[in-house]
C-alpha cells in the first residue's frame, strides 16, 4: 500500500470528507455528481469538473482513487460523502485518445462512446444508491454525457403499481446548448423505446396514432390520420392484405415537419414499419418469444421519434413521416399463402408467405412517399430475422441506391455509435423475387430463406422511384440484452438517434439530395 507523507492512504481518505459518513446519512442528501477520469498507462488524468471536486476536498478524490484497482473505462467507483457533500460518483473514460486505426475498424467515434458509456454508468449506480438528483460531468463531449445519462435513466414501468424513482438530470455547471441536443436525442429514443415495449392490446393501430398526436403535435409536426377507406381508395391493397385478418382497423399515419428557415421544395420522407403486434397471420410463428413481436412496429417508432428530435431542437428541413399500422393476425378473413393483390403502383404480389408483411405494407408506402417528389426516402423497418444472423446486434443492415446518402447515414452512425452496414442491392436478387411465381413480384423469392434480407430489399426496391433511397432493416438491433451497455434490458429504440443525426446532416448538406 502506498504511503503518503508517513501516513497510509487509506487512514487519509476514511477521514476526508468524501468517506466520513455511512451509506445511509450520505444518501439523505438525495443529490449526487457523476465525474470523469481518464487512465492514461496507470496514471488518473482528471477531467475539469473531477479536478474542481478534488480541489475542493483538499485532494482526496485522487487520493481516493489511488486506493484500490483503477477505475477501468465505463465503470464507475461511488464516493459517498457527508457534511453536504454530494455522492460522486466516478466513472472511467479509458485513454483521452483511442487509436485512429482501431476507430476506423469499429466505425465509431470511440471517445463519443467511451463518454455515454461511463455516464451511464455513474448515473445506474447513483440511483441504485438512492440518488434523486445527479449532475453530470460533460467530460469533454457534454452532448454524449447527455445521451448516455438520459438512455441510462430511462425506465418503462407505466404498468407497475409500485414504480422505482427516476432521478432528475442536470449538466455540471451549466447547461448548454450541447447538452440540451443530447438531451433531445436521447428523449426521441427513449420515445421510440416506450412505444416498442407497450403491450399490443394497449397500443393498437389506433392507439399508436394517438400517441402519435400526443408527443408531435405539441412541437409543431402536423399529424393526420387515415383510415380503411381512405387505403381502399388509393388501391393500397398490399398494405390492406395484411389487415384482414386482425378485429383492429387500419391507420396510416401521415406527419409533416416543416423546420424553422427551410429552403428545401422536397422532402426528406421517412416511411416506418408499424406493425404492432405480428402473429405471422396464417403462416404462424412459433409461440417462443412470440411476446416480442409488440416491438415489431420499431420503424414506425423511432420515425416518431427521429421527427420528435428533428422537431425539439429545430432543425431547419423538411420532413414528412408515413407510417402504415396494422396487426397480422390469423383471421378468418386473413390471406392466405398463394393469394395475389395488385399494390398501389399497380404492380401484383404473390404472398407464399404471410410472414413476410412488413414489406408488403411498405411497398403502398413507398409507393405514396413517391408521389410527393422527395428529396430522398428513408424506409425503417424490423423486416427480417436474417438480419439478426448476420450482423447481430452490432448494427443495422443498410440497403441503399445512393452512395452519398449512404456515406450520410454512416457518418451519422459513426457520430452516434449506433452503427450501420452497408449491405448489397444487387440485380442478382432482385431476379429471385421479379422472375418467379405468378405474379409480377414474390414476397419471399426464389429461394425463400436464403439471403433473406437482401431479397426482401430486392422486393422493396421495386415500389422506390426516388434516385436517394434508404432501406433500414432493424430486426437485428430491436432489442437489447446487455449489448449495448447505456440501454437496459428491453426494446431499444434504435436507431433513432442514427436516424435523427441523418436528418440533421441532410439539413445542413448542400448535397443535391
Amino acid at each position: 500500500m502506498a504511503v503518503l507523507g508517513g501516513r497510509r492512504i487509506i487512514n487519509r481518505v476514511m477521514a476526508s470528507p468524501l468517506h466520513r459518513s455511512c451509506r445511509s446519512c450520505a444518501t439523505q442528501a438525495k443529490k449526487g455528481v457523476v465525474v470523469g477520469v481518464y487512465n492514461e498507462d496507470g496514471q488518473y488524468k482528471l477531467t475539469e469538473a473531477a479536478s474542481a471536486i478534488n480541489t475542493r476536498t483538499s485532494g482526496y478524490l485522487l487520493q481516493c482513487l489511488q486506493y484500490g484497482s483503477p477505475v477501468k473505462g465505463g465503470k464507475c467507483r461511488v464516493l459517498f460523502g457527508g457534511g453536504g457533500e454530494p455522492v460522486v460518483g466516478v466513472v472511467g473514460l479509458g485513454e483521452q485518445k483511442p487509436k485512429q486505426q482501431q476507430q476506423e475498424l469499429e466505425e465509431r467515434d470511440l471517445a463519443r462512446e467511451a463518454v455515454r458509456n461511463a455516464v451511464a454508468a455513474g448515473v445506474q449506480e447513483l440511483s441504485k444508491a438512492g440518488i434523486e438528483s445527479i449532475s453530470v460531468d460533460g467530460c469533454g463531449d457534454e452532448e454524449a454525457a447527455a445521451e448516455g445519462a438520459h438512455l441510462a435513466a430511462f425506465k418503462y414501468q407505466d404498468l407497475k403499481t409500485k414504480k422505482k424513482p427516476i432521478p432528475a438530470l442536470s449538466c455540471y455547471g451549466a447547461d448548454s446548448e450541447r447538452w440540451q441536443r443530447g438531451v433531445a436525442l436521447a428523449e426521441g429514443q427513449n420515445i421510440a423505446r416506450k412505444l416498442m415495449e407497450t403491450p399490443s392490446n394497449m397500443l393498437t393501430p389506433t392507439q399508436f396514432a394517438q400517441e402519435a398526436v400526443n408527443v408531435l403535435e405539441k412541437l409543431g409536426v402536423e399529424v393526420l390520420t387515415r383510415g380503411y377507406e381512405w387505403a381502399a381508395e388509393r388501391g393500397m391493397n398490399a398494405f390492406l392484405s395484411v389487415t384482414r385478418g386482425s378485429a383492429e382497423p387500419p391507420v396510416f399515419l401521415e406527419l409533416t415537419y416543416r423546420g424553422n428557415g427551410y429552403t428545401q421544395d422536397k422532402p426528406v420522407a421517412l416511411v416506418g414499419k408499424g406493425v404492432t403486434f405480428d402473429s405471422g397471420g396464417i403462416s404462424l410463428k412459433p409461440a417462443s418469444n412470440m411476446d416480442k413481436m409488440r416491438g415489431d412496429m420499431g420503424g414506425a417508432a423511432c420515425t416518431v421519434g427521429a421527427i420528435y428530435t428533428a422537431a425539439r431542437l429545430k432543425m431547419p428541413i423538411y420532413v414528412k413521416g408515413f407510417i402504415p399500422l396494422c396487426e397480422n393476425m390469423p383471421g378468418s378473413r386473413a390471406t392466405r399463402p398463394g393469394d395475389v393483390v395488385k399494390a398501389s403502383n399497380g404492380k401484383t404480389i404473390q404472398i407464399d408467405n404471410t410472414d413476410a408483411e412488413g414489406r408488403l405494407i411498405l411497398a403502398d408506402a413507398l409507393h405514396y412517399a413517391s408521389q410527393h417528389q422527395p428529396r430522398a426516402v428513408v424506409d425503417i423497418a424490423t423486416l427480417t430475422g436474417a438480419i439478426a444472423v448476420a450482423l447481430g446486434s452490432g448494427a443495422a443492415g443498410v440497403f441503399s441506391n445512393s452512395s452519398a446518402l449512404w456515406k450520410a447515414v454512416h457518418q451519422a452512425g459513426a457520430s452516434t455509435g449506433d452503427r450501420v452496414w452497408r449491405m448489397p442491392l444487387w440485380m442478382h436478387f432482385s431476379s429471385q423475387v421479379t422472375e418467379f411465381g405468378l405474379a409480377d413480384v414474390h414476397n419471399i423469392g426464389k429461394h425463400s430463406r436464403d439471403a433473406g434480407s437482401c431479397t426482401a430489399a430486392a422486393f422493396l426496391k421495386e415500389f422506390v422511384t426516388c434516385d436517394h433511397w434508404l432501406h433500414v432493416d432493424i430486426a437485428g438491433v430491436m432489442e437489447n440484452k446487455d449489448e449495448v451497455a447505456y440501454l437496459g434490458k428491453g426494446m431499444s429504440g434504435r436507431p433513432t438517434r442514427t436516424l435523427a443525426t441523418l436528418i440533421d446532416l441532410l439539413a445542413c448538406s448542400d448535397a443535391p439530395l
